[in-house]
């Protein structure tokens, strides 16, 4: 799935992202809406990381 359907189905992929990376919350899930850049900014936010292994993480997301 490419990051265009991952904004169109934002709603179905949000599990799948709160599965991923549990320490998000709905609320930044929802500020988030799909923006890939947005997401890879509170990955590295919540999780301490550098973007290029937020980037690595979302690109090995199983949806």
């Amino acid at each position: 799935m490419n990051w265009d359907q991952v904004k169109g189905n934002w709603k179905q992929v949000k599990g799948t992202i709160k599965a991923q990376w549990g320490r998000l919350t709905d609320d930044e899930l929802d500020e988030i809406n799909g923006e890939r850049e947005k997401l890879i900014g509170k990955i590295q936010e919540r999780y301490g990381i550098a973007r290029e292994e937020a980037e690595k993480q979302i690109e090995g997301m199983k949806m």
